[in-house]
């Protein structure tokens, strides 16, 4: 019996796709340079079980296998291999159990952070995580550790993630971690699974922390002349205890093309926006209106010793489309034709050094960049428009490199998949690079999972 007929035994044949079955949506992701890919045969799981019989077949055949979410990573990690399986999650995607006393919500990985974020809401609760895309999968958060605007205050995907069900290469199932905070009993597997990208195991069921959901908030938008005023406003900020939502910056061609996107006119006046190198964006939420007014007016403050240009407090639905915008960034990027979309993490406080390094790197390859970042966390995403692909991987190179001679990494949130293993490769340690490889082997010792990620197998 054929690889098909098995996985047809498994999941029933409706559930298993071949050739012009498969839309062409599953051939790749989000991300730019990599090449869409349809997979030998599409798989739809339904169950953990499942899950453990589609591993089984495959490592006994041979055949590797790429997880998919949504589609909505920007990585290259979920584009299949022409010779393999790809699982997606989408059947799989059940709000188990919202845990009001823990503050914990059980879900399949295939549940979006929409559907998450409607079900909390009416317990006064909230997944916190907002990598910018709602329509993204929680398995694909947690296999990318996502991020977003909100990780200045409530850090990224593996510091919500409390627990893991998880199938292993072999078919095995395992659970880590649970409806607790801390152990110290053996390895962190939770934490070693979060962020590996499909490569050591596949998530079936996670269990998160949520938080509170505050009933006010306030987004408030600050011009300012130039790059180095707007890192230098973030560590009075983030010291001053007024705990930051959101702490972005975007550069003034950036906040161009985003608010035109979606054809947003935020008032400032031009002589302002002539002058405005740069934005910082501000969100503060409180349980309480008159501690939100005291928050907002002790930063308003802070703001002006900082060199702000001027301080403005957004209506309501301005802020809201703002927001939207900017975490729409990528697809403002995409229509306007970038080649390439990548997301360098520093210290914070060395941003203006390594922004100064992009624009040299930029002029000295003739590309064009623009910019925006989760600035209260050093996480900087570049757009890069340079169409050939030679002088790109030149420029790509030389901005990796500038980022981690500052001690940053090449990725703070959109993961290495595909799409930027040849930097991880030839940047990063080669002991850790290789002792990754052999955690790789201990989990998947025939290296059928997501053979193509990270390493080449």
């Amino acid at each position: 019996m054929g690889v098909v007929e098995e996985l047809a035994r498994v999941v029933g044949p409706e559930h298993v796709l071949t050739g012009t079955e498969i839309h062409d949506d599953y051939t790749h992701d989000e991300a730019l340079t990599t090449t869409p890919s349809p997979p030998l045969v599409l798989v739809k799981p339904g169950a953990t079980g499942e899950v453990a019989a589609i591993l089984a077949v495959a490592e006994a055949h041979r055949v590797p296998v790429v997880a998919r979410g949504s589609g909505t990573g920007l990585s290259g990690a979920s584009v299949p291999r022409p010779d393999g399986i790809l699982v997606s999650f989408e059947r799989m995607n059940r709000i188990l159990e919202i845990d009001d006393e823990n503050h914990v919500a059980v879900v399949q990985p295939g549940v979006t952070l929409e559907e998450l974020d409607r079900a909390t809401s009416g317990h006064g609760l909230i997944y916190p995580v907002s990598p910018g895309e709602n329509s993204a999968s929680l398995g694909g958060n947690v296999a990318t550790n996502a991020g977003g605007m909100r990780a200045i205050k409530y850090g990224v995907t593996r510091h919500q993630v409390l627990g893991l069900e998880a199938v292993l290469a072999t078919g095995e199932v395992i659970r880590t971690g649970g409806k607790f905070v801390k152990s110290s009993t053996g390895y962190d597997l939770t934490q070693l699974i979060v962020g590996s990208e499909g490569t050591l195991a596949l998530v079936t069921e996670v269990t998160l922390k949520l938080h509170p959901r505050a009933a006010h908030s306030a987004t408030v938008l600050v011009p300012f002349a130039t790059i180095e005023e707007v890192s230098g406003a973030v560590p009075a900020i983030v010291a001053s205890g007024v705990g930051p939502v959101v702490l972005e910056y975007i550069d003034m061609l950036a906040m161009v093309g985003i608010t035109a996107s979606v054809g947003l006119d935020l008032g400032i006046p031009p002589e302002v926006r002539e002058r405005a190198a740069a934005y910082l964006v501000v969100v503060l939420e409180n349980g309480r209106p008159d501690r939100l007014d005291e928050d907002i007016a002790s930063l308003a403050e802070l703001l002006a010793k900082s060199g702000a240009m001027e301080i403005y407090v957004l209506p309501p639905q301005a802020a809201g489309q703002l927001i939207s915008a900017r975490e729409k960034a990528f697809f403002a990027a995409k229509a306007a034709g970038a080649d390439d979309i990548i997301d360098v993490v520093v210290p914070r406080a060395a941003i203006p050094a390594f922004l100064a390094l992009t624009a040299e790197v930029a002029h000295t390859h003739g590309t064009f960049l623009t910019g925006c970042g989760h600035v209260g966390d050093g996480n900087v995403h570049l757009s890069i428009f340079q169409p050939d692909a030679g002088r790109r991987g030149e420029v790509l190179r030389a901005i990796f490199a500038a980022g981690m001679d500052l001690g940053g990494a090449i990725s703070g949130e959109h993961g290495i998949g595909t799409a930027k293993k040849t930097y991880f490769r030839e940047l990063e340690d080669p002991v850790k690079v290789a002792l990754m490889e052999r955690i790789k082997e201990a989990f998947d010792p025939r290296g059928i999972l997501a053979p193509d990620v990270l390493f080449d197998r």
